[in-house]
């Protein structure tokens, strides 16, 4: 009986690593870039990887190396990348109502490995999810992250000087990229970027905030506005159709 419960968690953790190696490949040239920008922001090989272990979140990664670049304190920074990841709670509960009882402990592992991308897929499966199933598909997407990340920060360290100079300007291009898809699914994300755009620029101009602290209100301000008017429109839609 032992034997075959061993069995079928090694058959669902390959099952995962097999789910997880498309996440992998297109983790590569995001973490590449992510070590290569590292290393021109000023950090380490070592706080570099440390931060892909500890972190392990693309977008708060690449919002960090762009607040240390503005001399930002560390709680701010903190503060900020909890912000961005809130939507982690949402996503783990509904995986949770998906995934096989299991002790806790083996939950809590697998669940720091949830990402965008390794929860689409898991909850696309057909079925319950397995922790085999789950320790397979995050492995495989962390460990392409950490080790293209160092990867990434050996290949700037052999560019020139001037060259890794000029590609803080890329961070910028990576922050375009990312926000760009999500402004053409929704109109809101357009309200959300323009106004904290615009309450950061307010900000900084009248000295009101440091920089850290101008982008973390800037984020909260627009968040709460634009899912305030949204929940006006809503209400008033209800009242029309009554």
């Amino acid at each position: 009986m032992a034997e075959l419960a061993v069995n079928r968690s090694a058959s669902e953790f390959r099952k995962g690593l097999q789910a997880g190696i498309s996440i992998a490949i297109g983790y590569a040239p995001i973490a590449l870039t992510f070590g290569l920008l590292a290393k021109t922001t000023g950090l380490s090989i070592g706080e570099t990887v440390l931060m892909s272990l500890v972190v392990f979140a693309g977008a708060s990664q690449y919002i960090s190396l762009s607040l240390l670049s503005l001399g930002t304190g560390i709680f701010e920074i903190i503060l900020t990348t909890f912000i961005v990841n809130i939507r982690h709670f949402l996503m783990s509960t509904a995986l949770n109502e998906k995934s096989e009882e299991d002790h806790f402990v083996n939950k809590a592992i697998y669940s720091f490995g949830i990402t965008d991308e390794t929860f689409s897929v898991a909850a696309m499966k057909e079925g319950t999810v397995t922790t085999g199933y789950m320790f397979g598909l995050n492995l495989i997407s962390y460990v392409s992250w950490v080790v293209c990340s160092g990867i990434g920060f050996l290949i700037g360290a052999s560019l020139p000087q001037t060259l890794q100079e000029s590609m803080s300007v890329a961070l910028y291009a990576m922050f375009i990229g990312l926000l760009v898809p999500s402004m053409k699914r929704s109109i809101k994300v357009v309200y959300l970027a323009a106004l904290a755009a615009c309450f950061n620029t307010i900000f900084t101009l009248t000295n009101a905030l440091s920089s850290g602290w101008a982008i973390v209100a800037a984020t909260l301000l627009s968040a709460v506005m634009v899912e305030f008017i949204e929940g006006v429109k809503k209400k008033q839609r209800g009242e029309g159709h009554e």
